[in-house]
């Protein structure tokens, strides 16, 4: 899920609706530690499997003919944490930098860590470089809890739609796969709300951007990749050194870093830089202005495993619309109801008949050019997306997979999950690049031994 500078940057990467107080457990010792993660961790070299979930979505009152913009599909990713340890699913998410954990065993959530039954958590003191240093790239930095008698280390993360998660820092043991125990600062959120009932598999969300309490960072890693299945089978993600199981030719693309802080320049993403979008053989007429930051930092691409659609500033969504449009104006037959938006930013919608389970074959590849040579091309069923609910009249209605950042809104283009399946994403920190290949993703699970059953 996208992160920013500027919280009102953020959008809609939440699982729940979080509204709670802080978790604090006196039957636990406060870390005394001055760096509670300043331990060496061993190196990484780890294959876990990589689900593509359903997950509840957020109601909230929206105008007529509009649905909330909510993320429905996540990728989750299996976790162990603390002392004896506890089983968790983790959201996988490029674009956050805090981990955090349901802290509450009365949550309607399926699965949730209960800190009281393991004897490695210790909430971060104020004192600890953990919350008065190491906090600085998240978009509120963290504050002591005055309330609290051990000055707990109090963080509140809020949402451009009106989604929060609130609780303290803490510190505990994170196993990944046959790894050691990694002492790991995390977000403890004690309660959840969410309206649309149900219970969800995930317990919470791992934060692997490039901030200082990612994952990635806490843990050391240099390296990691996924490949996303586009069908119920596990994918797989790769922690390290570990190559892919088969033979692969990554296209790489440098990250792109601007020194100067600026309001709306996520300096912690995974910022690309974004050369051009080609529709069939056709190069849009978007100009290079148009594709990079600009004076404010508004205008950056990131690649973002915890967004699930792809998010365009409106000359470049307009130009898509208007091309994609004409390319398939023999083969797909428009919506024709202006005033239907799904999810609140996809407004190019078409009318399929209800018993097709697949958009019609034959609709052009459309291809995001990046820098150096490397390109996401979207294919095929990925192109369109089936609306859930009543469809208006006999048919049903499928959506094109790129949304309107306008809409949102926000201030950045995004590439996300769903146009990342089926290709290899490989994040190489080492020599500030990620790279991309083509991949048959269930053979890879397979190969690797992490297929589901």
């Amino acid at each position: 899920m996208t992160s920013s500078a500027s919280s009102s940057q953020s959008f809609l990467r939440l699982l729940f609706l979080c509204l709670l107080q802080p978790f604090t457990s006196h039957s636990h010792k406060v870390a005394t530690m001055a760096n509670p993660t300043a331990l060496k961790v061993p190196s990484l070299s780890l294959v876990l499997p990589l689900r593509a979930q359903k997950v509840i979505s957020l109601s909230l009152p929206t105008p007529p003919n509009k649905l909330l913009f909510h993320h429905n599909v996540s990728l989750t990713v299996p976790l162990a944490v603390g002392t004896p340890p506890q089983n968790v699913t983790m959201v996988l998410d490029t674009g956050s930098e805090l981990s955090w954990l349901l802290c509450n065993s009365s949550s309607s959530a399926a699965l949730f860590f209960d800190p009281q039954r393991s004897s490695s958590y210790y909430p971060v003191p104020c004192s600890s470089p953990a919350c008065s240093d190491r906090g600085r790239d998240l978009p509120m930095p963290p504050v002591c809890d005055a309330s609290s008698t051990a000055g707990f280390c109090h963080f509140y993360l809020s949402y451009a739609d009106a989604s929060t998660a609130e609780g303290v820092l803490a510190t505990d043991s994170f196993l990944v796969g046959s790894s050691s125990a990694l002492p790991t600062v995390f977000g403890c959120v004690a309660s959840t709300y969410y309206s649309a009932g149900g219970d969800t598999d995930a317990a919470g969300l791992l934060g692997m951007n490039r901030g200082s309490l990612s994952f990635v960072n806490q843990s050391g890693i240099r390296r990691f990749s996924y490949c996303i299945s586009d069908d119920d089978a596990s994918g797989v993600l790769v922690l390290g050194d570990a190559e892919p199981p088969f033979p692969l030719s990554l296209n790489y693309t440098p990250l792109i870093q601007i020194s100067l802080p600026l309001p709306y320049f996520d300096r912690v993403a995974y910022t690309v830089q974004l050369e051009g979008i080609r529709v069939g053989g056709t190069l849009l007429p978007i100009p290079k202005s148009d594709l990079v930051p600009d004076h404010t930092g508004a205008g950056q691409t990131m690649v973002d495993s915890g967004t699930q659609f792809t998010f365009l500033l409106g000359p470049a969504y307009d130009a898509l619309k208007s091309e994609f449009s004409r390319q398939t104006s023999g083969a797909l037959v428009p919506l024709d109801e202006p005033d239907f938006v799904f999810q609140g930013a996809f407004d190019l919608c078409f009318r399929l008949p209800a018993e097709r389970d697949a958009p019609p074959p034959g609709l052009p590849t459309v291809a995001l050019l990046l820098r150096g040579g490397a390109e996401v091309a979207v294919v095929g069923e990925r192109l369109l997306y089936r609306a859930a609910g009543d469809a208006p009249g006999p048919d049903a209605v499928w959506c094109f997979t790129f949304g309107n950042s306008d809409l949102v809104p926000l201030s950045a283009y995004v590439i996300g999950h769903h146009h990342q399946q089926n290709v290899w994403v490989a994040y190489d920190l080492e020599n500030a690049r990620v790279g991309f290949a083509p991949a048959r993703c269930d053979q890879a699970s397979r190969l690797l031994g992490v297929a589901s059953p």
